[in-house]
């Protein structure tokens, strides 16, 4: 799975780990790879409502990753949810490693409010990059539908 042939801001930090210039790769981010560092470069991202419909179209079911680490005001938090749901967003990721049991609840509660299924996911790279280990994140609050049996169908099986 995945672009062979991408290299990506964590396959540059783990050079740098490998040739000695930090000891671990959160210390890459923080001194080459954050805002106003040496290798810092801008992101440059789709429009939401684009990227919505390229999901769609292609049969997938969009949904809003990791959103406790977008760092989002209560009321551009609520802008983000009402317009992805507007271009016909369909799931919010509500348990993930970056997120605290607190925001469990709290994406938990966007999801019924905003009528949408829910994911879950680890953002696991490796064991010394990841926050929590593989497979030890809760299961998803039963009063939630989850993405995969809404999405069920169009998945191929070997």
């Amino acid at each position: 799975m995945g672009n062979p042939e991408l290299i990506s801001r964590t396959h540059f930090a783990r050079h740098l780990v490998d040739a000695g210039v930090c000891p671990d790769t959160n210390s890459v981010f923080r001194k080459y790879l954050t805002e106003g560092k040496p290798g810092y470069v801008p992101h440059r991202w789709a429009a939401l409502g684009d990227a919505v419909r390229w999901i769609t179209q292609a049969g997938g079911a969009a949904v809003i990753a990791h959103p406790g680490r977008y760092k989002f005001t209560p009321t551009e938090e609520y802008a983000l949810f009402s317009e992805f749901v507007a271009h016909g967003g369909r799931g919010v990721e509500v348990v993930t490693g970056s997120h605290t049991t607190a925001e469990y609840e709290k994406y938990a509660d966007m999801a019924v409010e905003f009528d949408l299924l829910a994911s879950r996911g680890s953002d696991f790279h490796a064991p010394e990059e990841s926050r929590t280990d593989l497979g030890a994140l809760p299961w998803l609050p039963g009063r939630l539908t989850p993405v995969w049996e809404a999405i069920a169908d169009r998945v191929q099986r070997p």
